[in-house]
């Protein structure tokens, strides 16, 4: 039985807790939940984190959100999310925003001064070149941040394409990136989703293939139950999954674990590999 990341002092037993007996100790590479924050107040973003913070590896404050902030609310929850060993970071919308303004580079050294320990990288709204996306990520890695960037288009009818997702995976890890997140949006309608959210497991089983080595640094935006169901079936429990609520983090977890009738029996299927 690989190593559960139980929470701390949890009297269940690690038979109980992960009877898929896939989910590995917690490393900030295996399985990661990546949290959007539309807008939480300090003190339920602290009643979050003290439940379910062992599952969650990321937090990212939504869209142009950061820019709304009380400076010392902002402070408050920078502090606390790193307290837990969270990277925290602005959403790529305020970064490309930000970059119509000013420069990558003092866009990354502002954020790192204010508190954030990661940064996301995005073109998804306004165009973005592959020289200054590289430059960005260079800048985002000197300022001394985890740099997490986004593949896809923001427009409804937005689907990702095969050959451009590779390449820019490839390229932007080169650059420096940690992972690349694919872009759903938090409505899970564009990228490897159809307009009623449908998902493409063709399309995802033929990238992970071809992405190799570098499959496990793909993150898949999935704010749906059912999207969240579709990937832990394809590709394991220990996918990358982004745009989870808090309030949803447990019940991703529970799916993952195969706590949850969804995915008890395909995970209970599934050979176990070895952890990192």
């Amino acid at each position: 039985m690989l190593e559960c990341f139980n929470h701390p002092n949890r009297a269940i037993p690690a038979d109980w807790s992960d009877p898929s007996g896939h989910r590995c100790a917690k490393t900030h590479k295996s399985g990661l939940t990546m949290v959007i924050d539309k807008g939480t107040g300090l003190s339920a973003f602290r009643d979050s984190l003290e439940l379910a913070a062992p599952y969650i590896d990321i937090c990212k404050l939504g869209f142009g959100t950061t820019a709304l902030y009380p400076p010392d609310l902002l402070q408050h929850k920078l502090q606390l999310a790193k307290a837990y060993g969270l990277h925290i970071m602005p959403g790529g919308t305020f970064f490309e925003i930000a970059l119509r303004k000013t420069t990558s580079l003092s866009y990354m050294k502002t954020i790192a001064k204010l508190g954030f320990n990661a940064v996301e990288i995005s073109d998804g709204t306004f165009p973005l070149s592959a020289q200054l996306r590289r430059e960005a990520i260079v800048a985002g890695v000197e300022a001394g941040l985890t740099v997490y960037t986004e593949f896809g288009k923001k427009t409804a009818l937005y689907r990702a394409e095969r050959e451009e997702l590779l390449e820019t995976l490839s390229l932007d890890l080169a650059a420096g990136a940690s992972h690349v997140i694919v872009e759903a949006r938090e409505s899970g309608t564009v990228g490897v989703f159809d307009q009623e959210g449908k998902f493409d497991e063709h399309f995802v089983l033929d990238i992970v293939e071809a992405a190799k080595a570098n499959r496990d640094r793909l993150i898949w935006e999935a704010p749906q139950k059912e999207q969240q169901v579709s990937l832990i079936q394809t590709l394991g429990s220990n996918v990358h999954l982004g745009n989870i609520a808090y309030h949803d983090v447990l019940s991703v977890e529970t799916l993952r674990r195969g706590l949850r009738g969804d995915t008890a029996v395909s995970l209970e299927k599934r050979s176990v590999a070895p952890c990192e």
